[in-house]
């Protein structure tokens, strides 16, 4: 087993793709999966092309079958099994929690929830053998903070938290250490995929709220990059006692200080006005105007 080997999941593009190059740099052996080979091609490519390098392997987390052969390749590329793992792969399924049919859900639920247990159930027996390994979740701010029109998406990440939590306290005694990174809004390209994912607005009660959601996450361009987010998960990685959890970026504190000491009316009214499910009243409408032309 390498002592720096370290699978990232979802590692070709965005939040997945910072933590690669991250980790190559800090001199990783980084075992980046892809869901295809011209992505896997890309990503070894751009890595190379910073003086660094990667290795990649085809995984669909969805797919239990992929899993396992994915992680068995992954077994002999390591000598018996990466010394850490990074579930970073996901996705965000946008709508009301009533417009999102059940095959939909199984598919938030399945990618972002059930996938990171499945891997850590794969990648466990060898680091609890050798008393030492490491697990990183990425998670979100939305595993703490629910948002109207994300509810599917929430609650995957709410029940990541959980099983992450569960997780950490059961592999302690055998050297395993379990990490949570919770990101705020970073440009990862996930939004705008999402604005793909979209219910029908014509065929919908929120039509209008999806119709202004469009165009919001389609026209998604000054978030700030990710790297943020890999910087963390390289100190969960090194730290010699990590955190339980690494909340990244201002946003996302203030966000969860927040809506922890907020009134739950309050903030549920404050969510519903920036989701466009309720609007302000006039007065305050027209001090915004104001403010905006001056």
């Amino acid at each position: 087993m390498n002592p720096r080997s370290v699978v990232v999941t979802g590692a070709g593009r965005g939040i997945g793709r910072a933590i690669t190059l991250e980790l190559a740099h800090a001199g990783f052996d980084v075992i980046g999966t892809v869901r295809s080979e011209d992505r896997g091609e890309a990503l070894r490519a751009e890595v190379a092309g910073t003086g660094a390098a990667v290795r990649t392997v085809l995984l669909d987390v969805a797919d239990p079958t992929s899993c396992v052969q994915a992680f068995t390749r992954i077994a002999g590329m390591t000598g018996g099994g990466p010394w850490a793992v990074v579930n970073n792969a996901g996705f965000a399924q946008p709508g009301a929690v009533e417009d999102v049919d059940d095959e939909q859900v199984r598919q938030q639920l399945e990618t972002n929830l059930v996938a990171p247990a499945r891997i850590a159930r794969l990648v466990l027996p060898a680091m609890r053998d050798r008393r030492a390994g490491r697990i990183v979740n990425v998670s979100s701010i939305a595993g703490r903070v629910s948002l109207p029109m994300l509810g599917w998406y929430c609650a995957s990440k709410r029940g990541l938290e959980s099983v992450t939590d569960a997780l950490r306290m059961e592999t302690e005694p055998f050297g395993v250490k379990v990490s949570l990174v919770e990101p705020g809004s970073y440009g990862t390209g996930i939004w705008e995929a999402g604005a793909d994912l979209l219910p029908d607005e014509h065929a919908s009660a929120y039509g209008d709220q999806y119709a202004a959601a469009g165009e919001v996450l389609r026209g998604v361009r000054n978030l700030p990059g990710p790297r943020p987010v890999a910087q963390a998960v390289h100190k969960a990685l090194t730290a010699r006692r990590p955190q339980p959890r690494y909340l990244v970026g201002g946003g996302a504190r203030s966000t969860a200080v927040l809506d922890a000491v907020a009134p739950t009316a309050a903030s549920d009214r404050v969510k519903q006005l920036a989701t466009g499910l309720r609007t302000a009243p006039p007065r305050v409408t027209r001090a915004l105007a104001r403010l905006r032309g001056r």
